[in-house]
């Protein structure tokens, strides 16, 4: 059985100021203590609000080198003092994720595909619920394959849509599929855009970005251990994506934002795209190219935090 998970008063209210992180679990309340496993915090283990209160921005990638590399990346572009390869892993404790703070910013990773994820966002979530934080911006940076654009574009993402080319994610509750809309803020997309047109050569566009659950067959590629299209299957898939609007595919937006945006948080995703799918399966540009390729998505996030923060001005550039 199929339904759409109802609107609540906190999914539509309007906030000036002061939004606060909602988690939508009355069962919470009942607890002497709230154990993040995943994370290695707890709320009788740690001081949440005084380790994370102040925290503004959230930003999560797959890779935790990438993550470490960003946090160390904006530990310099905010001018903090002391050495940003001394930063600790705050998740240290545990091997599935790592996080970085640095001033107001939070850098963690979150693995590949939605499962992954969904366990880290329930978890950062209630951290920043517990830590009392307000008025928090959360941003995916990440890798993804380009249709029909450049590699190396940058893709701000609209509407994150699934396989279907819905705009919704669908949560397995039970017994039951719960649907639950994947809408991003859409003046955090065009701040983003807006941005991205201070940086000299540095291809940007907004468009849908098509979430799967896998590399291979779901976002049909004939070069896995299983295949049971053609070519012409496959291509005739990807033109329908595109023609639909999908700008780029990778496996873990549709679950991001429907937490998000059940929980209160302005939410985007940016990704650079490393090949153009309509032109084949495999990536084979250079590891350095990749790797420039990689920091863009970097770049723009620092310098929108660093313009909310006043310490630049588009006249500057």
């Amino acid at each position: 059985m199929a339904f759409l998970l109802p609107d609540s008063s906190i999914e539509n209210k309007s906030y000036n100021g002061n939004r606060l992180v909602y988690v939508k679990n009355p069962h919470l309340d009942l607890m002497d203590e709230d154990i993040l496993y995943h994370l290695d915090l707890g709320t009788k283990t740690h001081n949440l609000p005084a380790m994370f209160g102040d925290i503004k921005f959230v930003c999560v990638g797959g890779s935790p080198n990438r993550m470490k590399a960003f946090a160390q990346f904006m530990h310099k572009e905010l001018g903090l003092e002391g050495d940003s390869k001394d930063m600790k892993d705050i998740c240290a404790g545990t091997d599935r994720y790592c996080m970085y703070k640095v001033g107001p910013v939070l850098s963690i990773s979150h693995g590949m595909g939605v499962p992954s994820i969904s366990i880290m966002l329930h978890e950062l979530i209630k951290l920043l619920h517990h830590a009392k934080c307000c008025d928090v911006t959360i941003i995916r940076i990440g890798t993804s394959g380009g249709l029909g654009i450049e590699p190396g574009s940058v893709v701000i993402t609209d509407i994150a849509v699934n396989s279907f080319f819905k705009p919704q994610f669908e949560q397995v509750i039970l017994d039951n599929v719960v649907i639950r809309s994947t809408e991003l803020d859409q003046d955090l997309a065009d701040e983003l855009l807006e941005c991205s047109r201070h940086i000299k050569n540095f291809p940007t566009l907004v468009g849908h970005t098509m979430c799967t659950y896998d590399f291979y067959e779901g976002q049909g590629r004939l070069d896995g251990a299983l295949c049971s299209f053609s070519n012409e299957k496959k291509l005739e898939y990807l033109k329908r994506a595109h023609n639909a609007g999908v700008r780029n595919i990778e496996m873990e937006s549709t679950v991001f934002a429907a937490m998000c945006r059940l929980c209160g948080l302005k939410a985007a995703v940016v990704c650079v795209t490393l090949l153009d799918r309509l032109e084949g399966d495999q990536i084979t540009a250079s590891h350095e190219v990749l790797a420039e390729y990689q920091q863009r998505p970097q770049q723009l996030i620092a310098m929108l935090i660093k313009k909310r923060l006043g310490l630049w001005y588009p006249r500057e550039m």
